[in-house]
């Protein structure tokens, strides 16, 4: 034997044998389950998708169902180069499989068709669904127009349409059923220009106002309707407070525009005869003139043009002039003359008319004079006579005294 392990072909022969030996077993010891098992666990991942579509196979023609979520919660696991695909693209289907089922209460397993090398794990598992026969009516649209109060002030909604005004809706017969309302909400906060052929989605309510699930052909439906600023045309009444100072009057006041046109909703409209302004203090009025004044509306009503108005004041003075001298006329040489009454030979004056041409009146504008022409020595009762400088008819003057008794001499 020593002879053989001198030998070069013999070593030769042992080493090629322990390394066929070592080649076999190598191979077989990674092929083997166990060693895929071990590598498998090692590369799992797991993977989850929370909004998963729930397909629905059944008769859609003839049935309804109830009680089968929209989405459901899906966990994937296995190695990534099977998982990362799927997951990436979604290329699989979740669903509950209703064909054959009758009429009633079910309960059923959602489903899926993801790839076997792959474990899935959905949630919920299984679902208790309720099958119904499939019904279908025509239900008349109204129309609900929200935020009426956050239109512009006189604004308003007039006639209104809905195309189509009829929809179809179906479903169970039991949400038929219950069907109290079918209607469309139009927003008119702002508005102030028709609506026209506005898209609105159609939502169906039971009779507590509770939305039904329910499905509505079409959809949605145009509506169209009137935003109307309604006016009339009303008087204009100038209103007044308080009282002219003393020796004041009102011989007039009147506003340059005898009507004006008011804006606002209809029911407004119908109670409005006429408008005022904004009252006038006549306390602080001592003069002839025009006021720009204000319109005092009611609330919910504009006049959109008229700020304010121009209001013409005639105030009437009563104006007294003290100490107007008397003169006497037409004395013959040599007579003189003594009052008796007045004594003072003087008199007072009042002139009333309107306060613009009486206020600026004087003393130096009125003559007083008796005409004693033609008279005799003695006492004699003469009628005063008044002469005033550019006197208007409207205006009136007037002594204290109509005569004047005089002693001539």
């Amino acid at each position: 034997m020593d002879n053989w392990f001198k030998s070069k072909w013999f070593v030769r022969f042992v080493s090629l044998a322990f390394a066929v030996i070592l080649y076999i077993f190598v191979g077989t010891t990674v092929n083997s389950p166990q060693s895929d098992a071990s590598n498998s666990g090692r590369n799992s991942e797991t993977q989850t998708l929370d909004d998963v579509p729930v397909e629905i196979r059944m008769d859609n023609e003839n049935y309804v169902v109830s009680g089968i979520p929209d989405y459901v919660t899906v966990s994937l696991e296995g190695a990534p180069n099977y998982l990362r695909p799927i997951v990436l693209q979604r290329n699989f289907d979740v669903y509950v499989d209703l064909e054959g089922l009758e009429e009633g209460e079910h309960t059923v397993e959602i489903e899926h068709n993801v790839s076997n090398q792959l474990k899935v794990y959905i949630e919920p598992k299984t679902i208790d669904i309720y099958i119904e026969e499939r019904a279908s009516e025509q239900f008349s649209v109204s129309v609900d127009f929200i935020n009426q109060d956050k239109l512009p002030g006189g604004f308003e909604i007039g006639n209104y349409d809905i195309n189509p005004s009829e929809v179809t809706v179906t479903s169970s017969r039991s949400v038929i059923d219950r069907i109290g309302v079918v209607k469309v909400f139009v927003d008119v906060a702002g508005l102030d220009e028709s609506i026209r052929n506005k898209e609105v989605p159609v939502n169906v309510y039971d009779s507590q106002g509770n939305e039904l699930d329910a499905n509505v052909t079409p959809e949605k439906v145009e509506v169209s309707a009137e935003i109307n600023n309604p006016s009339k045309t009303v008087d204009v009444e100038v209103q007044a407070t308080g009282e002219l100072p003393d020796d004041y009057s009102l011989l007039s006041m009147t506003a340059n525009v005898e009507e004006v046109e008011v804006f606002a909703t209809s029911d407004i409209l119908a109670g409005i005869t006429s408008v005022s302004t904004e009252p006038i203090d006549l306390s602080q009025i001592t003069e002839t003139g025009v006021m720009e004044v204000g319109l005092s509306l009611p609330e919910g009503v504009n006049v959109p043009e008229v700020e304010t108005i121009e209001v013409s004041l005639e105030i009437e003075l009563t104006h007294t002039i003290e100490d107007i001298p008397i003169e006497v006329e037409g004395l013959a040489d040599g007579q003189t003359v003594t009052f008796i009454q007045p004594e003072e030979e003087t008199m007072d004056v009042t002139i009333v008319g309107n306060e613009a041409e009486v206020g600026d009146i004087t003393p130096d504008d009125i003559r007083l004079y008796v005409n004693g022409a033609n008279l005799e020595a003695g006492r004699h009762s003469l009628p005063v006579e008044i002469e005033m400088e550019n006197q208007s008819e409207d205006i009136s003057i007037s002594t204290e005294i109509e005569e004047v008794t005089i002693d001539i001499e």
